[in-house]
């Protein structure tokens, strides 16, 4: 996807160094590749401007995997099923600085991969990184929606919401969507559907995009969120920080 000349500029003209970023983009399309999803179509537009300034990136669809099992815990072979997927995607989710959740809408909701995707994410939350904070601290998330219908602002509630529940940083203008006209209609890449030429989806896509490198560039440099008040392994031993402990007499 080729940037506008304002996207290329504002990449030519960064004076920070990202190089050491990495990203991860999971598009819950419905479709199988090779079958073209209008998804991919606005997560190249993000994904450009990441490699641009040198961000590693990868881009993954959950459907193409075989053996993603359902279910809220990190490893569902313990829990009945065969096989489980699922703790080979999560190592490439841990080892992302930025972590980016695209769905296409149905029925005014995300896609049935996508909440997958977040009940897997959902299994691993209880885990501890080595301050004793929620895993998935010190990591940003976004999010990108397409659709022919209502239901974009909606999706990336849910999803952003969910994101900073499980532990992520949610930036400032951390979405960007692009809906057609409602009822049938051109998706966003078919023909003569104004999707990659809209402004205010690029403008929104750009944003969110220089938003996530910001705050995962400021994460990483500052070592993470402090480890105060937020430690789960200190709660559990009794530390309640700044927070009263309990008059046991």
């Amino acid at each position: 996807m080729a940037l506008n000349d304002k996207q290329k500029q504002q990449c030519d003209n960064s004076q920070w160094d990202f190089s050491d970023l990495r990203a991860l983009f999971l598009n819950c399309t419905l479709k199988k590749s090779p079958e073209m999803s209008h998804t991919d179509g606005l997560i190249e537009i993000s994904k450009a401007i990441l490699e641009a300034n040198d961000v590693s990136v990868e881009v993954i669809r959950p459907v193409d995997i075989d053996n993603l099992a359902h279910g809220v815990y990190p490893d569902m072979t313990e829990h009945g099923y065969d096989k489980d997927a699922w703790p080979d995607l999560h190592r490439k989710v841990m080892a992302a600085d930025i972590l980016v959740l695209t769905s296409p809408i149905w029925l005014g909701e995300k896609s049935s991969v996508c909440t997958q995707v977040i009940e897997r994410l959902y299994g691993n939350s209880s885990e501890l990184n080595d301050d004793g904070q929620y895993a998935y601290y010190g990591r940003v998330g976004g999010c990108l929606i397409t659709g022919n219908e209502d239901g974009a602002k909606h999706c990336a509630m849910n999803i952003l919401y969910s994101l900073q529940h499980l532990g992520y940083t949610i930036p400032p203008q951390a979405d960007a969507a692009w809906v057609g006209e409602a009822g049938p209609g051109p998706s966003y890449r078919d023909d003569d559907s104004g999707g990659p030429e809209n402004d205010f989806t690029n403008r929104n896509t750009t944003f969110m995009t220089w938003n996530l490198l910001h705050l995962a560039r400021m994460l990483k440099d500052a070592g993470g969120i402090p480890a105060h008040g937020n430690q789960r392994s200190e709660w559990d031993a009794g530390c309640r920080f700044d927070f009263p402990n309990p008059d046991y007499r």
